[in-house]
This record gives C-alpha cells, structure tokens and sequence, in this order.
C-alpha cells in the first residue's frame, strides 16, 4: 500500500471519454485513489505513464491510434512498475487471452459495480493478480479450442452412437456389405447412414471422415 500521505495514482485510458469521466468521478470518491489523467487513445496512454508514471493503468481493450494489447506490451516492457487493468465492454477469450500475454494484470467489465473497481486497483498495487495463474491457462486453453479444427472437433463430438460404430467397423477394414450384415441393415440403410457421416461432417469421403474419426480418437485403427 502507498505511504499514509499517498494516493494510488491511476491513469485512465478509454476512448469513450463520457465513461472516463463517470469512473474518474466515483474513483476520485475512494479513499486512496486517486486518477492522475484520462486519456482517449493507445498513444496517449503509453506517453502519460510515461509522464505521470501511474501505479495502475485502467486501460479500454479496444483503442485507437495504438490498440489497446499493443499499448500494455509497450507500457510493460517499458515502464513495468505500472500495472495494468484491462477494461472491456466485451468478453472476448481470444482479446483477453493477448491481454494476458502482453502482460496485463487483470481484467474488468466496464459492467462491474465501481466498488469492484476500487477493489482491483487496491489487489493490484498490492502485487496480485485478478486472475489466477489456472484461471488465465484456462482462458488460454478456451481460446485454443477455438482455433483450426475446432469446428470438425465438434462435429466429431455430434455423430451419434450408431454412426461411430460404423465408422469403427469402417476402421476395421469391413467391406458394405460386411458392416450391414453385422448391424442388421440393409446396403441402401447403411449407403444413408455413410451419407448423413459425410454431411455431418462437412467432408466429401469416407476417407476423410475415418481420418478425422481416428484423430480425434473416436475411433480406433486397428
């Protein structure tokens, strides 16, 4: 905590100056806190720590002139004792998940009643962190979920019991005919069923399907 006689110095970095104003007012009310500046732009925000050297940047994700994940990496590397916290409008995994990375030290919705505001500024200037080291890996880990092959990884997740049995017995090497009389089907049946794995799948072969199938192990080659 800062000495008896000092505030938390706060920067306040949102291009919505309306909010800016709204939070530095109900901010600037808390005991020990108090806002050195509000500026609008990424720009701006990396020159007034510079200048004021707050101890907690409260930073919009999304800004202009300079973004707001380009402004923590720069504010962080260049000035490290100020500590940032990120403000959003959205949710956004993937923009928090490079907040993170570029260093910042917490995040906030612009939603949170201002007590929780106050609250995080106090935590962060004492050292901890808003989220912790699990919570932030799991945000990761959602994000990355989210990258190439996650779609086919869901549709793989959707096919039914019945379809990935004949995919296995596919996988086993089974002719048509083979797979059919052992489900006790018919070859036009199971032509439907194959057809509804392709389209489920959104691929054009058995093929693919089997590959896709195996990789993301709901099958077994055998």
């Amino acid at each position: 905590m800062p000495p008896a006689n000092e505030d938390i110095r706060v920067l306040i970095a949102d291009d919505h100056r309306t909010f800016a104003e709204a939070l530095k007012t109900v901010i600037d009310l808390e005991r020990g806190i108090a806002v050195t500046e509000i500026v609008t732009d990424g720009r701006a925000a990396i020159e007034s720590v510079g200048a004021q050297r707050p101890d907690i940047v409260l930073l919009d994700i999304q800004m202009p002139e300079v973004d707001g994940i380009a402004a923590i990496r720069e504010i962080v590397q260049r000035y490290p004792e100020a500590r940032v916290i990120v403000l959003s409008g959205t949710d956004d995994d993937s923009l928090l998940a490079k907040a993170f990375d570029a260093g910042a030290a917490g995040f906030l919705s612009k939603t949170q009643p201002v007590a929780d505001v106050a609250a995080a500024v106090r935590a962060v200037y004492r050292g901890e962190r808003l989220m912790s080291a699990e919570e932030v890996e799991s945000l990761r880990e959602r994000v990355a979920g989210h990258g190439p092959g996650a779609e086919i990884r869901s549709r793989i997740e959707r096919l039914t019991p019945r379809q990935v049995e004949i995919l296995q017995l596919m996988a086993d090497g089974l002719a048509p005919g083979d797979i059919a009389d052992r489900l006790g089907i018919s070859r036009h049946t199971l032509r439907t069923h194959v057809q509804n794995i392709l389209t489920k799948l959104g691929v054009h072969s058995k093929l693919q399907a089997l590959a896709h199938a195996i990789r993301y192990g709901k099958v077994q080659a055998r």
